[in-house]
């Protein structure tokens, strides 16, 4: 949950912040059915562009499948940034959301599982990407009783963190900021049988170079090592976009069986990556997952 770990308060993150809430502000003023799809076409055709981020969209796509026809990346790149904007939009739209998670019924291996553990009062990790909306998998099981925590990577713009760390507070469970304080609250959460969500996706400097995609990713070890420490059942978890841009597939996955932390994590991988093939413009792209860039510049430099 997140995209950073540093968080700035300058001038022009708030002015940054003024104009990311004005939006937010009209666009719920507008019914929910009408509001997501304008959110989302707000993000591809002005926002997405203006901050370059469907060209971190094409670069992160080039990198994967380099033989992609740049016509159908291009689709993809706008299909994930429109995604994205419905995604935020429906995280600010807390009734509305957890109105519509009661007919999203939570499908899958993992939900006896997730059920035979809060009766025994097991922690549990439900470990997710930024595909499709996790938080309404979140809501999804907020709705049928469970109290579901976070653990977030906090902004950059520290404006913008707040408001939006009290919208991931609403749809139930507390959450908490990756960073030494975060990750002992974090700790003794789970440890208490707390259920807690976390996503894999994230580039993680100085982590160990696990396969996602079919390329190398800098991916932490901390979930899977958190599982083996403190007996937690390991589920990955997806909210799959529905064709009417506005209901979810709710799927629980089989736990992952317990071996060691870097098996466990590429797994994790795997199963996200499957998710991502299938369905690849509900992947945010946009996210630095690889670096290409840098790498790019690394190499290039080192001619």
């Amino acid at each position: 949950m997140g995209v950073s770990n540093t968080q700035s308060f300058t001038w022009q993150n708030w002015i940054s912040d003024s104009i990311a809430r004005g939006v937010i502000g009209l666009a719920c003023a507008l019914p929910y059915d009408r509001r997501v799809p304008i959110t989302g076409w707000f993000m591809r055709r002005v926002a997405g562009p203006i901050s370059g981020a469907k060209s971190r969209a094409l670069a992160n796509l080039a990198h994967v499948w380099p033989d992609l026809p740049p016509g159908r990346a291009g689709r993809i790149a706008d299909a994930a940034i429109d995604n994205f904007g419905r995604m935020l939009i429906e995280n600010y739209s807390t009734a509305e959301l957890l109105a519509r998670a009661k007919g999203w019924v939570p499908l899958g291996p993992g939900v006896p599982a997730l059920a035979r553990a809060k009766a025994a009062g097991r922690p549990v990790l439900l470990i997710s990407g930024h595909f499709g909306n996790y938080e309404a998998a979140r809501a999804a099981l907020t709705v049928r009783g469970y109290t579901i925590g976070g653990l977030y990577r906090p902004m950059n713009n520290g404006y913008f963190n707040r408001h939006y760390v009290a919208a991931m507070e609403r749809l139930g469970g507390p959450v908490f900021p990756r960073g030494t304080r975060g990750m002992v609250q974090f700790v003794r959460y789970l440890k208490s049988g707390g259920h807690g969500v976390v996503l894999i996706d994230q580039y993680t400097a100085g982590g160990v170079q696990l396969d996602f995609l079919g390329q190398p990713a800098p991916t932490g070890l901390a979930v899977a090592a958190m599982a083996l420490k403190y007996d937690a059942v390991l589920i990955p978890f997806y909210a799959e976009r529905m064709a009417n841009g506005l209901d979810f597939n709710v799927t629980l996955e089989a736990p992952i069986p317990a071996s060691d932390a870097e098996t466990m994590t590429q797994a994790l991988n795997d199963s996200l990556a499957h998710r991502v093939r299938t369905r690849p413009e509900q992947w945010f792209w946009v996210h630095r997952r690889w670096k290409p860039w840098r790498q790019a510049r690394f190499v290039s430099h080192q001619r």
